[in-house]
């Protein structure tokens, strides 16, 4: 129960967000690594088991964890414990971390989304969530989220594409009937405009909570321009993005 571990596990099973945390100042990681750990354990939930009703319950239990963060009760879980101190030192919105965990039941069942507002509630409650409580925890203010927001549904959109290739290799219907690739990528654009629009309600201090969309910008522009799959960054531009905003705070 440190965050060590949860940093571990990051670097295991997120190697990006691993990366962005350790691009980011020391003291935001004590923040990030437990939550991007406890995001880690939700996403994967519906992928260990093909027992449909034990994804569910692996689900409701995180659930359980987040209503009752104030009991302590899972204190000696090793992602679940930070996670309740994060709660409590910072406020986390119960609400969003409770949508984050339920939005990831679509990944339980083979349905496709029902419409593309489907799909943009998806990424709202997954992508969008969780960086407004990365933000949260780095101590953004409440004029902060509609840019925080939209730059997290950004980077969902741009993770979400580079995985389709993967989620129809596992019998998935990734993207509603009527909706191709282009008009995802183009509405991620769109949102990263958004936030950009709105980067002055950002304090340079949550930052940090924003380095894990370095790549969202190229990635959504190849997209739209029809390249991949795999829609994948050379590892020098990788690289090279990450140090750049790493470096000078823009996003």
């Amino acid at each position: 129960m440190s965050v060590a571990a949860c940093a571990d596990l990051v670097q295991r099973g997120d190697p990006d967000r691993f990366r962005a945390v350790m691009a980011a100042p020391q003291h935001a990681r004590a923040q990030l690594f437990p939550l991007y750990a406890f995001n880690l354990e939700i996403a994967r939930a519906p992928w260990v088991t093909q027992e449909v009703l034990i994804a569910e319950m692996r689900l409701q239990w995180w659930r359980d964890v987040v209503e009752n963060a104030a009991s302590g009760a899972a204190k000696a879980h090793e992602v679940a414990g930070p996670l309740h101190d994060l709660i409590r030192d910072f406020g986390l919105p119960v609400a969003a971390l409770d949508r984050l965990i339920a939005a990831r039941r679509w990944d339980i069942h083979r349905e496709p989304h029902a419409d593309l507002p489907a799909l943009q509630d998806y990424l709202e409650d997954t992508g969008a969530g969780l960086m407004w409580l990365a933000a949260r925890t780095l101590g953004a203010p409440d004029a902060a989220e509609p840019a925080v927001r939209a730059h997290g549904w950004a980077t969902a959109a741009a993770g979400y594409l580079r995985a389709v290739p993967e989620l129809r290799a596992r019998g998935r219907q990734p993207l509603p009937a009527g909706t191709a690739t282009e008009d995802l990528a183009r509405m991620g654009l769109e949102r990263l405009a958004t936030a950009r629009a709105g980067r002055k309600s950002v304090p340079a201090e949550v930052a940090p909570a924003l380095l894990a969309g370095w790549q969202a910008e190229p990635l959504l522009k190849r997209a739209l321009a029809g390249e991949g799959p795999p829609l994948e960054l050379p590892e020098v531009q990788r690289r090279g993005r990450l140090l750049w905003q790493a470096v000078t705070g823009r996003w």
